[in-house]
């Protein structure tokens, strides 16, 4: 429970997982990879925030969106895996910004999520990743974003 115990220690508490919508599912199991469906930014009051990045939504929102994302996929992976200590490595993230199409700083949100990941697990949250620009994403989400996690 040394995960746990550093969740505490930062003062981090992990979402209640939404219910998956349609026919897939939170996430899949192939051998020691865990792949992980993607997810969207939620507020504390339990709405989505919503816009596009660099319209209107600035890159300091977005990259706080991206760490609620986080948030969520680290409540996944728990709901998973009973235990975070089973997280043997964050393996690789993608992680799509719902932005204007001259914006350029997709990486900056993205790390919102990637820096999250480190300050939980340290080097084992250390990741490959692709932060990309889309046209839009569902529900007109900031950010959406999905992961392959290495597990016991």
């Amino acid at each position: 429970m040394q995960i746990e115990q550093r969740l505490a220690a930062l003062g981090i508490e992990l979402p209640p997982v939404p219910p998956p919508g349609g026919n897939y599912v939170h996430a899949v199991r192939t051998g020691n990879l865990l792949f992980l469906a993607g997810k969207g930014p939620w507020n504390p009051d339990g709405t989505m925030p919503t816009g596009k990045v660099g319209r209107d939504v600035t890159v300091e929102e977005a990259y706080q969106h991206a760490r609620s994302v986080g948030l969520v996929l680290l409540a996944v992976l728990k709901q998973e895996l009973g235990d975070l200590d089973r997280v043997k490595r964050i393996v690789k993230v993608l992680g799509m910004v719902n932005a204007v199409p001259e914006f350029d700083r997709h990486p900056e949100v993205i790390n919102g999520c990637s820096d999250l990941f480190v300050e939980v697990f340290g080097e084992r949250g250390r990741h490959a990743r692709s932060a990309v620009g889309m046209g839009s994403l569902p529900r007109n989400i900031t950010v959406e974003i999905e992961a392959i996690v290495e597990v016991e």
